[in-house]
């Protein structure tokens, strides 16, 4: 029987990974083009909906998000699929934890209370029949783009050994190597009978505080690296001019909220999945002309 997913947001991180493993499991692959296709018409005939939309650079969550969840409920609604949403921990605010699906949702930003209300939406489609599974992870560590917080900070300085922090270096941190994500995506969504009309599941991903990132770091590339603190000040600067500076200082909290993502619910309905290494997501994150040896070691095709 052939399997069909379409995938929205296929060009971005977690689409682009989604569709190259459901692909590697033989589905039939859909992507989204906003721009020339209707959502629900696009839907029509499809098992699953990866909803990999995201506006870039935080731009006016407030305004951007609630059309895009309408409209991807709409759809599903319409064509009877699953959604698959990549969550985020924005939800939890500043409590440090253990965070899992029982952990009470108290955001502490304005962007955790927009995440709050779009999973509220979910909850309520699925009340209506929606099925969505809430596959939540921390920030995103990607071996294809270094369009990421590690790209475009942490690493920038990594060709003259320095490594910038983004909060306290003794905080963990949840992480999300983006092929792991995507494998437990494929493996929910072949099990989604069995699954409940709305699931939270925490993505454990891997959690490393920065002294644990620069250890690994220094023994990937066998030398010792210096340290400093990103500047936060100079967001604070350009906030009244800049929208990103503004969205990215709003969330500083959570590089000094010691966090991780709960691995047990996850574990219970996908026994056996294993998380990439803290090493080889690392490695992989880097350039090569940082790190040449990248290898990716879990194959989509792996469960």
């Amino acid at each position: 029987m052939t399997k069909t997913v379409l995938i929205l947001g296929a060009n971005g991180k977690f689409g682009k990974h989604c569709a190259t493993a459901f692909q590697s499991k033989g589905w039939t692959v859909r992507r989204f083009d906003r721009k020339t296709q209707d959502m629900t018409k696009a839907a029509m005939g499809a098992d699953v909906v990866v909803n990999g939309l995201n506006p870039p650079n935080y731009q006016n969550w407030a305004k951007n998000i609630p059309p895009i969840t309408k409209a991807v409920i709409a759809a599903a609604k319409a064509s009877g699929a699953t959604i698959i949403l990549p969550g985020n921990v924005y939800v939890f605010g500043d409590t440090p934890g253990v965070w899992d699906e029982n952990t009470p949702h108290k955001p502490n930003s304005r962007k955790g209370q927009i995440r709050v209300e779009l999973e509220a939406a979910y909850r309520t489609a699925a009340l209506e029949g929606v099925q969505t599974i809430n596959l939540r992870a921390g920030d995103i560590i990607d071996p294809d783009s270094p369009e990421t917080i590690m790209g475009i900070v942490m690493f920038k300085g990594l060709a003259k050994g320095k490594l910038t922090l983004m909060g306290r270096p003794d905080v963990p941190h949840a992480w999300c190597y983006t092929p792991d994500f995507a494998r437990a995506a494929v493996a929910l969504a072949e099990k989604r009978a069995d699954l409940a009309i709305y699931e939270d599941i925490p993505f454990a991903g891997q959690s490393m505080s920065g002294t644990e990132i620069k250890q690994t770091l220094e023994a990937l590339l066998g030398r010792s690296l210096k340290t400093s603190t990103f500047p936060w000040w100079t967001l604070a600067l350009a906030s009244p001019v800049w929208e990103l500076a503004r969205e990215l200082r709003e969330m500083r909290y959570l590089w000094d909220t010691a966090h991780q993502l709960s691995p047990n619910k996850l574990e219970t309905l996908l026994p056996g999945f294993e998380f990439t290494t803290n090493r080889v997501a690392l490695a992989n994150a880097l350039s090569e002309d940082i790190h040449p040896d990248k290898a990716m070691v879990r194959p989509y095709a792996a469960v």
